[in-house]
């Protein structure tokens, strides 16, 4: 039986009959990791690192998605990190999955060098100061560059990711001018990208980006995203991608 604190659920995902335990108060998952969950990808026996993990939801998505081997996966609220935990053993997943409390500026102290073979991550998009209000809020953290930043995340992507492992992420477009400068500096070249749209007649509001660590430069833009095809209704390509 699993044992829920004060504020926290148990979520169906609806997907190989996977559940997760989230606070609403808190944080739970969105969109944007449902899509890097179907945007990356993890060839059989891999071992993989979510950094940032919050709940677990990438590394518990891609359980039922992949073939890889190993998930590690990082996160630096304890709570949060002790919500991820008892997700995985809900899900009986103790054997694939291994959360680990910790700083993605200390990334490197936790794992070895060039040791996984793919590396994900769903960072904050906004700066400290946008709209910041409640530092220690653990909806600021996640949304905000408060513990962390864009370029302490792509160095610990560039440490830990062998030479050609990929590194998958979603963002937001008004930075990837700033994004494609800080992943160069760090090896990291971006060799897929795809934009997400809300709606046909909108514009991105995610993008996703597959880099290869140590690649030559040449980028291919894929088909774009479009969310829903009506006021709450998805559209086919969102539910083949979220698995229905």
């Amino acid at each position: 039986m699993v044992q829920l604190h004060d504020g926290e659920r148990v979520d169906d995902l609806m997907r190989s009959h996977l559940k997760i335990i989230q606070d609403p108060g808190k944080f739970c998952f969105g969109m944007d990791a449902v899509l890097l969950s179907g945007f990356a990808s993890a060839p059989a026996g891999a071992r993989v690192l979510d950094l940032g993990t919050g709940t677990g939801i990438l590394p518990i998505l891609m359980s039922a998605k992949t073939c890889a081997g190993h998930f590690e996966a990082l996160e630096i609220q304890p709570r949060v990190a002790d919500m991820a935990a008892r997700s995985v053993a809900m899900n009986h997943l103790e054997d694939r999955i291994h959360i680990v409390t910790g700083d993605i500026r200390e990334a490197d102290t936790f794992f070895a060098a060039a040791s996984f073979d793919v590396v994900t991550c769903n960072p904050p998009y906004m700066k400290a100061d946008a709209g910041l209000h409640n530092p220690d809020d653990a909806m600021m953290i996640a949304r905000h560059e408060i513990l962390c930043s864009f370029e302490d995340v792509a160095e610990a992507a560039q440490k830990l990711l062998r030479p050609g492992g990929h590194f998958y992420l979603v963002h937001r477009p008004f930075r990837l001018v700033e994004l494609f400068e800080t992943l160069a500096q760090h090896q990291l070249e971006p060799k897929r990208m795809q934009l997400v749209y809300p709606f046909a007649d909108r514009e991105p509001n995610m993008v996703l980006v597959d880099c290869v660590r140590g690649a030559r430069r040449r980028l291919r833009i894929e088909k774009p995203i479009i969310v829903y095809r009506a006021p709450g209704e998805y559209s086919e390509e969102l539910l083949t991608i979220y698995g229905y």
